[in-house]
C-alpha cells in the first residue's frame, strides 16, 4: 500500500453529502457523549483517576464481549462490567496506593476475559473489532434513546452532588472534617464514572477510552485553572473531538477511534504549547522586575510583609 492508498483510505469523501443525513443519530450521540465526557473528565483529573478509567474500561470490554457471545444487549453488558469494576474500586481502593494496586490486578483479568469471550464468539469479525476501536457511525433509535437516557441520568446525579464532590475532590480530609460524606461520594462517583466509561466505549472502544474521558479535561487544565472555565473547555474539547471524529470517519474507510483520538491529542498539544508560552512569558516578567517586587506584577512589597 503506497501513500496514495493510505490517504484515500483515511480521507475518501465520495458521496459525502448523501451519507451525511444517515449519521444524524450518531452526531447526536457523539455530542451527548462529548458533554458527558467533558463533565466527568474534570473530576477524573481532580481525583487522579486516569488509571482507574483504563481499569474500568477493561472490565466493561469483558462485559460487552460476554453479551456479544451470548446474544444479549452489548451496551447492557458493557454497563454491567463497568459498574462492577467501579464498585470494586470504590469499595476496596479508597487510597490511591490501594486503588492502583487493585487496578493492576483487575485490568489484566478483565482484558483476558474479554479476549476469551471474543475468541469463543463465531459471529462477524466487525463486531469484535468494534468493541476495541468503537463503532458509532450506525446508531439506531433504540441505541440512541438508551445512550441519551443513561447520559441524562448520570448528568443529573452529577449536578446533584457537584458542590460536595468538588469540595471532597479538592481536599478530602477537610471535607470529611466538615461532615461531607467523602466515602459515599467516592463510591457514587465511581459508579457514575463506570456508566460513562461504558457509554464512551461505543465511540472510541475499550482501548482508547482515555481520549474521551481524560484528554479534554487535561487539555483544559493546561490553559486555565478557573473551575468554571475548565469545565466549559473540557466539554467543548470533548464535543469537538467526538463530533469531528464522526464527520471525518464518515469520509474514510477506517474505524472512528483514530479520528477522535487524533483530534483530541492535537487539542491537547495546542493547549500545552499555549501553557508553555505563558510560563516563559511569566518567567521573563518575573526576572525583569526590580528587587523587592512580586514576579509578574511589578508592585513593590516591603521585605517584612508576610507572604500569602
Amino acid at each position: 500500500m503506497d501513500l496514495q492508498d493510505v490517504i484515500s483510505a483515511v480521507f475518501t469523501f465520495d458521496n459525502y453529502a448523501q451519507l451525511l443525513p444517515l449519521v444524524r443519530n450518531s452526531l447526536i450521540a457523539g455530542a451527548v457523549l462529548g458533554l458527558l465526557g467533558g463533565l466527568i473528565g474534570t473530576f477524573v483529573m481532580m481525583r487522579d483517576l486516569a488509571f482507574a478509567v483504563h481499569g474500568i474500561a477493561e472490565l466493561s470490554f469483558a462485559g460487552a464481549a460476554f453479551a456479544l457471545l451470548v446474544g444479549a444487549n452489548v451496551v447492557a453488558g458493557s454497563l454491567v462490567g463497568s459498574v462492577l469494576a467501579a464498585l470494586t474500586l470504590g469499595l476496596m481502593g479508597i487510597r490511591a496506593r490501594d486503588r492502583n494496586s487493585i487496578i493492576g490486578v483487575v485490568m489484566p483479568f478483565g482484558l483476558g476475559l474479554g479476549i476469551l469471550f471474543l475468541a469463543l464468539y463465531e459471529g462477524r469479525a466487525a463486531n469484535k473489532f468494534g468493541l476495541l476501536t468503537g463503532q458509532i457511525v450506525s446508531v439506531d433509535d433504540v441505541q440512541l434513546n438508551l445512550l441519551v437516557g443513561c447520559a441524562v441520568v448520570v448528568m443529573i446525579a452529577l449536578a446533584a452532588i457537584w458542590r460536595p464532590l468538588t469540595f471532597a475532590s479538592a481536599d478530602a480530609d477537610l471535607a470529611e472534617a466538615r461532615g461531607v460524606p467523602v466515602r459515599g461520594l467516592s463510591i457514587l462517583f465511581m459508579v457514575l464514572l463506570g456508566v460513562s466509561v461504558a457509554l464512551s466505549i461505543q465511540v472510541v472502544g475499550a482501548l482508547l477510552v482515555l481520549a474521551l474521558l481524560i484528554t479534554p479535561a487535561a487539555a483544559a487544565l493546561k490553559v486555565t485553572s478557573a473551575p468554571g472555565l475548565v469545565v466549559l473547555l473540557s466539554v467543548t474539547f470533548a464535543c469537538v473531538s467526538v463530533v469531528g471524529g464522526i464527520l471525518l470517519a464518515l469520509g474514510g474507510r477506517i474505524p472512528i477511534s483514530p479520528y477522535v483520538t487524533t483530534i483530541s491529542f492535537a487539542i491537547y498539544l495546542a493547549c500545552r504549547v499555549i501553557s508553555s508560552r505563558r510560563s516563559r512569558r511569566g518567567s521573563r516578567r518575573g526576572t525583569a522586575g526590580p528587587a523587592g517586587t512580586e514576579p509578574g506584577r511589578g508592585v513593590r512589597r516591603p521585605a517584612s510583609a508576610p507572604v500569602g
